[in-house]
């Protein structure tokens, strides 16, 4: 409950943004989640119980561990947010050696070897001593991944804009036009800075106050200001049946919209209201955004396949791109100033870095604000723009792996992990107790 309580205290950020409508949740909404996902960690803590005292009851921990949080990417739409492998792509520290065993078995097996690690204090001195070589093996494989040649460069100069809109003015209706023009003014420096190429604008979740599904005009300044190159903007749109949708549109040259991806892993409460848990709390009006078919590529003229990703959800691992047909980069736009200058940002950008890592693709990030960035496909952050500036930044695309073990095989592997570290602790318990017990053969 702790775990959670500290690490998700950057959610009343968000309620404040609304405190007229929500102030009776500033002190719920934090201990209540907690509480909720505090049970994911207090099942493996019970069943260890039933694990011998030592290195069994570790095992049966650890396994357990690793089995709830990957039932917490899923259990009620998911909300997979601080598992604890993440505290390894926090920036700072040996972070681009210790991430690089993602592209084998995710963040999710992360975990399950930091909280091994994490016990073995309170086993014997060859376990101890077993946990440096771990430890060892652990940074020499990523020493090693990290010396192969890394890919070329693809042929694509992206300009990742962040027009640091306060949420609070992001939809009033008397900025409007001031807020379109500082992303247009931002577009045409970046793009200008770019030089001759393929270059793509990226802008971030929602950051056109204008529907660009049905307004010309704002296309046209779009593409106008891009100086004939293609441009990724987040924008909302109406479907058929009148529900919005939170979009990525594709802007080309000619002002027309060639592609476009709707966010289909959604905020519960935040942007729709579910159903297994009707509060009547919603932010977006309108019956709430209407979900996206899934996971797509994007194949755009002049730009390699994408992946889009539109906020949170690049937090949930094995389920960031079309397995059947695999992007060679990825694209996340948010819109993180929800958050103030929070950790959530922050914690954020450790699932991005994770993203990249795990699935071997370079991963290309816009925020309106919270942090603007770009990794290589080994995690490796190439370019930032921090919380609360107002910027661009051009970044050549880095190459792509293609396909890493956990990219091909995804979330096979760690749940494989799980199970078997958790049943070898509850295994060698029963099989002690039955040689201290012969009675109960």
């Amino acid at each position: 409950f702790g775990f959670h309580l500290l690490g998700l205290y950057w959610i009343t950020e968000a309620i404040l943004v609304e405190a007229a409508r929500y102030w009776w949740l500033v002190p719920l909404a934090v201990p209540a989640l907690s509480a909720v996902l505090a049970l994911f960690i207090a099942v493996p803590v019970w069943a260890a119980g039933f694990a011998r005292a030592g290195w069994p009851r570790v095992l049966t921990l650890s396994g357990g561990w690793l089995l709830t949080d990957i039932a917490r990417q899923f259990v009620a739409t998911g909300f997979p947010w601080n598992p604890m492998g993440s505290v390894w792509a926090l920036p700072g520290g040996p972070g681009d050696v210790m991430i690089q065993p993602a592209a084998f078995v995710s963040v999710h097996g992360l975990t399950l070897a930091t909280v091994f690690l994490a016990c073995l204090p309170v086993l014997t001195w060859r376990w101890r001593a077993a946990g440096v070589v771990m430890l060892a093996l652990w940074a020499g494989l990523g020493v090693q991944r990290l010396a192969s040649p890394a890919p070329p460069d693809q042929n694509l100069t992206a300009v990742l804009v962040q027009g640091n809109i306060a949420q609070g003015q992001k939809w009033n209706r008397a900025l409007v036009d001031a807020i379109f023009e500082r992303y247009l003014a931002l577009t045409d420096a970046g793009v200008r800075e770019a030089g001759p190429g393929p270059v793509v604008v990226v802008w971030p979740e929602t950051a056109s106050p204008f529907q660009l599904a049905t307004d010309q005009e704002a296309r046209r300044a779009i593409a106008a200001a891009a100086h004939g190159q293609m441009a990724l903007v987040g924008s909302v749109r109406f479907d058929e049946a009148r529900r919005p949708r939170n979009t990525l549109f594709a802007v080309a040259p000619d002002a027309s919209v060639i592609g476009a991806y709707d966010k289909w892993h959604l905020v519960p409460f935040g942007e729709y209201q579910p159903d297994w848990l009707p509060l009547g709390i919603q932010v977006v009006p309108g019956g709430g955004f209407a979900r996206g078919p899934g996971p797509a590529t994007l194949h755009l003229d002049g730009l390699p396949p994408v992946g889009p990703l539109i906020c949170y959800e690049v937090i949930f691992p094995g389920q960031v791109v079309d397995e059947a047909d695999r992007p060679s980069w990825m694209v996340n736009i948010t819109n993180d100033a929800w958050f103030g200058t929070s950790t959530g940002p922050r914690q954020h950008l450790a699932s991005v870095r994770m993203r990249a890592v795990e699935e071997g693709l370079p991963l290309l990030r816009a925020a309106n604000t919270g942090i603007t960035a770009a990794f290589d496909a080994r995690g490796h952050e190439i370019v930032r723009l921090g919380m609360e500036e107002t910027g661009y930044r051009v970044v050549r695309l880095p190459g792509s792996l293609h396909s890493t073990v956990f990219g091909r095989y995804g979330l096979v592997i760690p749940v494989f992990q799980g199970v078997i570290v958790f049943l070898t602790g509850l295994w060698r318990s029963l099989l002690d107790r039955r040689r201290l017990n012969p009675l109960n053969k």
